[in-house]
């Protein structure tokens, strides 16, 4: 988890910056102890960590506030005693992605055992475009439902709902279509094939052909994809196949992938 680290609470009187720093470093180990300990009282995570249970109940009101960590009753197993369960503290699954995951890295080696043992590249092109194609529908509906010069805002807007933190603007001659973040980018470092089939998918969804520009997993800031000016003017499911064929063509630009 970020700014996770060993840090005493900042004493009274230290400056606002220091104190802020102090702050989120002991909340952080909160959040740590719960993960390393699994669903815990107030009381058990102040003996942990050394705190007063009152400093704990602030940081968990915090952690509660931002998704990190809920409340809930303590699981009992067995008979159960007289009184209401303890109350624990437990991470969501928000607050659980924000610590180290390997999604990445199972990806990176389910596609590549697809790669070993279902037909090479052209095995991880095909499920590249199945993947799309399970997404489409959504950025089909949001892009049909918009006028032809918007359509591409209406892409960036479904594709941000994703998390791909999208945006349009205007170009000389056309829009770019700009990703400031990427889910999959780790695992494109490895498979191109994942930009490829989302190349062709704009170009289809779009009506015309498309360049890649940039890309996050080819180590640019940030993914950026130009869109003629033509683009809008023709926008439906029944686009030829020319033009995917063309956008296809056109990633032979500066970085397919």
């Amino acid at each position: 988890m970020k700014n996770v680290g060993e840090a005493r609470e900042t004493p009274a009187g230290a400056p606002q910056e220091e104190l802020a720093t102090g702050e989120r470093s002991t909340r952080n180990r909160v959040a740590r102890s719960i993960l390393d300990h699994g669903p815990s009282t107030v009381a058990e995570l102040a003996g942990r960590l050394g705190l007063t249970q009152a400093a704990v109940r602030r940081h968990l009101d915090a952690l509660v506030a931002d998704g990190v960590v809920e409340a809930r009753e303590r699981r009992v197993y067995g008979a159960r005693t007289r009184g209401r369960p303890a109350k624990v503290f437990a991470l969501t699954d928000c607050g659980r992605d924000a610590f180290y995951q390997s999604y990445d890295q199972l990806a990176v080696d389910a596609l590549r055992w697809i790669a070993q043992r279902e037909g090479g590249s052209e095995a991880v092109a095909a499920f590249a475009r199945a993947r799309i194609a399970a997404q489409a529908r959504t950025y089909r509906k949001a892009v049909e439902a918009a006028a032809p010069e918007e359509r591409t805002e209406a892409l960036a807007k479904a594709l941000s709902a994703d998390g791909y933190a999208a945006t349009a603007r205007s170009a000389p001659v056309g829009e770019q279509l700009c990703q400031h973040h990427c889910p999959v980018a780790h695992v494109a470092e490895q498979f191109p094939q994942l930009c490829e089939a989302e190349t062709e998918f704009f170009a289809e969804l779009l009506g015309t052909h498309v360049q890649r520009l940039a890309t996050i997993a080819h180590g640019d800031g940030v993914c950026t994809t130009f869109i003629p000016k033509a683009a809008g003017l023709g926008i439906s499911k029944n686009t030829t196949s020319q033009n995917t064929q063309n956008a296809s063509a056109s990633t032979a630009g500066r970085n397919p992938a």
